[in-house]
């Protein structure tokens, strides 16, 4: 049967051992043990100059008497106080949060968050595929209508790629991209003889119909709208002018039928 002399000493009874709090039945074992082990000695006579040292720079403060502030009855009053304030803190913030929502709750359920952040998506992916010379788009626009046809069944609507010849752009071609909403959205990318690049993104929204509206960011700008819970952006590196008619003639034929949109701005 071991002993309990026989035992192994552990770290915590060598911090009792150096606290003056180890048990009688283990001192012996842990001097022997440090006899022994020269390492476990050289660290047991670090901790007690650092013991030492400690009391040696605290120990006016430690003689003086404890303030009536820090005693425990007083902590303990000061902490239910503070709890009765934290709670008052947070029904207040349910009950200012729920009034807030009741008189918000019209113009929250009209705000086109989804639709502005869809917006923003189609900006960041202009300025990440117009600057790709040999891959900008996954389908050339050699190949239109496959193009056109593959994006319509992955997004899950109709889609037209819009002939912008008469404004000096040619279809280069187009890829299929993930939206926020967890939905596929599709990306036509067009390009003038002097090398500047306009994208129509498109991708469902929440938002049914809108007018059109301008968005103007780092290197990029974008007219968007919605129509018929399809949100589309066409965006471009140029003054507002010019995207605004590119803009138009691809609504006029992505809905033939509406007449020439007009502009929110």
């Amino acid at each position: 049967m071991m002993m309990n002399s026989d035992l192994p000493v552990t770290e915590d009874e060598l911090h009792a051992f150096v606290d003056g709090e180890l048990a009688a039945d283990r001192r012996e074992a842990v001097e022997a043990w440090l006899a022994t082990h020269p390492d476990d000695a050289a660290r047991v006579g670090a901790w007690r100059a650092q013991t030492e040292a400690i009391r040696g720079r605290f120990a006016n403060v430690a003689g003086q008497p404890v303030p009536s502030r820090l005693k425990l009855d007083q902590l303990m009053r000061a902490r239910r106080s503070w709890a009765a304030v934290a709670a008052a803190a947070v029904v207040a913030a349910f009950v200012s949060g729920g009034l807030a929502g009741w008189m918000m709750h019209g113009a929250s359920a009209a705000a086109p968050d989804e639709f502005e952040r869809l917006t923003a998506e189609a900006i960041d992916a202009y300025k990440l595929y117009v600057v790709e010379v040999r891959h900008p788009v996954e389908v050339p626009g050699t190949e239109a209508e496959h193009l056109v046809q593959w994006l319509s069944k992955r997004v899950g609507y109709q889609l037209r790629a819009p002939d912008l010849e008469r404004l000096g752009l040619n279809l280069v071609g187009g890829r299929l991209l993930p939206a926020s909403s967890g939905a596929a959205a599709a990306f036509f990318m067009y390009e003038s003889a002097s090398g500047e690049r306009f994208t129509i993104y498109c991708a469902r929204s929440n938002t049914a119909n809108t007018a059109m509206h301008y968005n103007a960011k780092e290197k990029a700008s974008a007219f968007y709208w919605a129509d018929g819970n399809v949100a589309y952006v066409v965006s471009g590196d140029v003054e507002r002018q010019r995207l605004w008619k590119v803009a138009a003639a691809a609504y006029e034929q992505i809905d033939p039928r509406a007449p020439r949109p007009g502009r929110s701005l």
